[in-house]
């Protein structure tokens, strides 16, 4: 697709001098440097992320409701060193 930009003159300068340097024309050496630009700014795919596991004293603590905030809280602090 043909389009117009605009471009500060010492850019355009630079521009055209990598892409005599490199051989390829103008056009070229934009997009690809357009390209670089997207691809580093694209998220990463993520691999998989595996968590760690802490295995408790025997289970669950006889009393504490698992669905009440105020349950947990409660033996958490009965559970704290003092």
């Amino acid at each position: 697709m043909r389009t117009t930009i605009s471009l500060d003159d010492e850019l355009l300068r630079e521009a055209k001098r990598r892409a005599a340097e490199r051989g390829v024309t103008l056009s070229a050496l934009v997009e690809g440097q357009l390209r670089e630009g997207f691809a580093r700014d694209a998220p990463r795919a993520r691999g998989r992320i595996v968590l760690p596991v802490f295995r408790g004293r025997g289970g669950l603590v006889p009393g504490v409701e698992l669905t009440s905030n105020a349950s947990v809280a409660e033996a958490m602090e009965d559970s704290t060193p003092r």
